[in-house]
């Protein structure tokens, strides 16, 4: 009987032990944004222009509103696509305006207008860039970065930029982009899923002379704490207006090829990029019909159509880069009149000419990914120098 209460005592502590050892490893993720001591000491007394939209949070506050309230002299914003506080559809204008809360003035950096003038810098002495990232190439979050990049490293302006976990920063996978296909969706030699944080790719667009004329930026890079690449991360709130949870977001890298065609991914719904639909009943059993939705989507496609396909709101999340989707769809309804499919901007969203040929050709994505490989591994070793954070443990 003293054995087995012995036995039992053991057990227990061991258990206790390795409970509060795992306890004591699991620390809560903190964006940059949220680590005052790391920069706050670097805008004292300084004159301050902002790189952020509605992500831009610390808990549940505004980094506007954080910054002014720590007396940071805050005298510009600047706006990506979405605008100031994420409310515009994807690929609608977005004006220049005032925030009506503290008088402080909006300049957009999107539409005809997606890099700073040197006027809109020259009296600031340093830019801070805050936005939450997908990972992903075409996400146009990161061309607003590049070009504010490039416009700090034009006026000598410093930028920092306060890092955010990536929630599709477990791997990298997808064609690299060609030069030629250059463009606002695509503007740099990484695969369609980048496997980089905003703070890693600003170090790599820095160190690999990718700015115009090879300008290197005045940049400083603000670390997350107690995050790495394989520790998944469910963002707080959706990044942009149609991608309302980790499910889309996980889907998005592969689902937004349909975009350059007629095919309905969601958008029009409450589930965008988490079904695909066509109309026509041999795509699928599950129905939807995309409507108007006042700062999700205008004008989706497919608008007011009875949609047939599949929902992919169920299942496994660990949802990674595939083209199956789309070469299914493409098989089935690709000569259709009604598939809609635009080349030229299917090629900009894969960042080469290449993939499509391929598809059209019949090939299998494991045949496609073959092509990949090569490249894939140069990214690689080029994506080691940057990583500020461990895959692994």
């Amino acid at each position: 009987m003293f054995r087995i209460f012995i036995f039992i005592v053991i057990l227990f502590c061991d258990f206790s032990c390795s409970a509060q050892g795992e306890k004591a490893i699991i620390k809560k993720i903190q964006p940059a944004a949220a680590c005052f001591e790391d920069y706050l000491y670097l805008l004292k007394g300084k004159k301050v222009g902002l790189l952020v939209n509605h992500s831009s949070l610390v808990e549940r506050t505004h980094l506007l509103d954080t910054l002014l309230s720590q007396g940071i002299r805050v005298t510009r914003i600047f706006a990506p696509e979405h605008g100031f506080r994420g409310k515009h559809d994807a690929g609608e204008s977005v004006k220049s305006e005032v925030d009506l809360q503290t008088g402080i003035s909006i300049v957009s950096l999107y539409g005809d207008h997606k890099k700073p003038t040197k006027e809109q810098l020259e009296d600031l002495d340093v830019v801070v860039f805050d936005i939450q990232d997908v990972g992903v190439r075409f996400y146009t979050y990161i061309s607003s970065m590049h070009y504010m990049m490039e416009a700090c490293a034009e006026t000598s302006t410093k930028m920092l930029v306060l890092d955010r976990p990536n929630p599709n920063g477990d791997y990298f996978d997808g064609p690299i982009l060609k030069p030629a296909f250059r463009s606002f969706v695509g503007m740099h030699p990484i695969p369609v899923v980048h496997g980089l944080t905003v703070g890693e790719l600003a170090l790599m667009i820095n160190g690999e002379g990718w700015l115009a004329e090879a300008q290197r930026c005045p940049l400083e890079v603000i670390k997350v704490k107690n995050w790495k690449h394989s520790l998944p991360y469910v963002l707080p709130l959706k990044p942009s207006p149609n991608l309302p949870n980790n499910r889309a977001i996980r889907l998005y890298p592969s689902l937004c090829f349909f975009e350059a065609t007629k095919v309905s991914v969601g958008r029009g719904t409450y589930f965008p990029f988490q079904v695909i639909g066509y109309p026509d009943s041999a795509a699928g059993d599950f129905i939807f019909m995309p409507q108007s939705i006042v700062g999700m989507a205008k004008n989706p496609p497919q608008r007011g159509k009875k949609c047939f396909g599949i929902d992919l709101r169920q299942g496994d999340l660990a949802h990674r880069f595939t083209l199956s989707y789309f070469i299914s769809f493409y098989k089935q309804f690709g000569q259709d009149d009604g598939f809609g499919l635009n080349d030229r901007w299917f090629n900009l969203l894969a960042g080469d000419d290449q993939l499509l040929k391929d598809i059209q050709a019949g090939l299998s994505e494991d045949a496609i990914r073959i092509k990949w490989k090569p490249a894939l591994q140069k990214y690689a070793k080029l994506r080691e120098k940057y990583l500020l954070y461990p895959m692994a443990e």
